[in-house]
């Protein structure tokens, strides 16, 4: 049997301390604690309480996740569950998730979870993998690795060294604040693939997603949802993202697909329950 060594509770509230570029004084003037104290319990002089553990960790927006690691790593109790999207516990979450969802047509939606994986999507999401290889879409389908793939969006992608270099900054930046390893390692793998860089302050108000299609070239806006106040482990890693028209151009074309494809459902991509994966 392989025992795995969980590092102490001080060393990962000192590494979550430093990943927020926070000095010691800073953190226990945040969290009402004496520098002196916090010294203590990162060295493991001293071992926190749970209510100390969690307040450090509110201090610190340390993910629920990890939070659980570090309440387990001070010998307690995780304190957050995680429930699989058909529990009835996560009803009113689902409902929700169906609701934006439909609200959002005849434009693009989905919903994935932290790594990044499609949990759902609205029947418009076919304007964006019809044609694609069944490879890419078997379950779990990763959307970044889709989008960039070059059997997958990249080809299509008009926009492809601007809208890369958005979604890797994206990525790099969620696997700094949540420490995340796999998603470290998507960031890795991601930045391998080819389609170049282009860093440069793009015109208008966002990074456009600008899709070549057989009506022409596509504009989208994208935004994000998540749900602010959960809980729950699988609500709180559960994102909603939506590609809205960024001109009247590609609105038009969209309601236009959406009128002809009335009824028909072609993507090929299956919902998958969030709330199962380890």
């Amino acid at each position: 049997m392989t025992t795995t060594l969980r590092p102490p509770v001080g060393e990962l509230l000192r590494g979550w301390r430093q990943r927020r570029r926070l000095s010691q004084l800073d953190l226990a003037n945040d969290a009402g604690v004496s520098a002196r104290h916090l010294g203590f319990l990162e060295t493991g002089r001293a071992r926190p309480s749970r209510e100390m553990v969690l307040r450090l960790a509110e201090h610190l927006d340390v993910p629920l996740r990890e939070r659980n690691d570090l309440l387990l790593a001070a010998g307690f109790a995780p304190a957050y569950a995680r429930r699989g999207l058909a529990s009835p516990d996560l009803a009113a979450v689902t409902r929700a998730l169906d609701l934006v969802l439909a609200a959002h047509e005849p434009f693009p939606a989905l919903v994935v979870d932290r790594s990044w994986e499609l949990v759902t999507a609205n029947r418009a999401l076919a304007l964006f993998t019809a044609g694609l290889p069944a490879h890419l879409l078997e379950p779990p389908v990763n959307v970044l690795r889709l989008s960039l793939h070059p059997e997958g969006l990249a080809p299509r992608i008009a926009n492809l060294a601007q809208w890369r270099a958005h979604v890797l900054h994206r990525l790099g930046h969620e696997a700094d604040l949540t420490g995340d390893p796999g998603l470290a390692a998507l960031h890795r793998e991601l930045t391998a693939l080819p389609g170049g860089s282009d860093r440069s302050t793009p015109d208008g108000i966002a990074v456009p997603l600008r899709l070549r299609t057989g009506g022409g070239v596509l504009s989208f806006l994208s935004t994000v949802t998540t749900f602010g106040t959960a809980v729950d482990l699988t609500a709180a890693e559960l994102s909603v993202e939506a590609f809205l028209p960024a001109d009247a151009v590609t609105a038009e074309a969209v309601r236009h697909l959406a009128a002809g494809a009335a009824g028909e459902h072609s993507g090929s991509l299956r919902s998958v329950d969030g709330g199962g994966r380890p």
